[in-house]
């Protein structure tokens, strides 16, 4: 029986956040909130750059917990980089391995160099694993 392949690009969040590193905490808030993400992708300075990723938890850690400015601290000082990003057509259970071996919890999905999406456990577990549970 052949298996059935679910692909990153079947899961991924395509909406999906980006901001420049240079805008403070405070902004990168504001734009959560109004968006209703939980995770920034920081935009790439130029073509040999790397993307950055800031999550809520970046923020609460390295923001609130050490009583720091958000309206002083720009996200390119919080933010997690180089990031590991997912290939559009990796199979699910595959990124939930690499997650697994690199601590992850989420991930841009890159193609052709650019942020075409968003994966999280959230779309690998509700989206993936129950379209493989049928």
């Amino acid at each position: 029986m052949e298996k059935h392949v679910i692909k990153a690009r079947d899961v991924m969040h395509t909406e999906h956040l980006e901001l420049d590193g240079m805008a403070s905490v405070a902004d990168a808030l504001k734009a959560m909130q109004d968006a209703d993400a939980t995770v920034v992708i920081v935009r790439k300075r130029n073509e040999h750059d790397a993307f950055g990723l800031v999550l809520l938890s970046d923020i609460a850690k390295k923001v609130l917990a050490r009583d720091r400015a958000a309206e002083r601290v720009n996200v390119y000082e919080i933010m997690s980089k180089p990031v590991i990003p997912v290939e559009p057509d990796m199979d699910v259970r595959y990124v939930a391995r690499m997650f697994d071996s690199f601590g992850l919890s989420n991930a841009p999905v890159v193609e052709d160099g650019k942020v075409i999406g968003i994966v999280s456990y959230r779309e690998l577990v509700f989206d993936g694993l129950c379209k493989l549970i049928g």
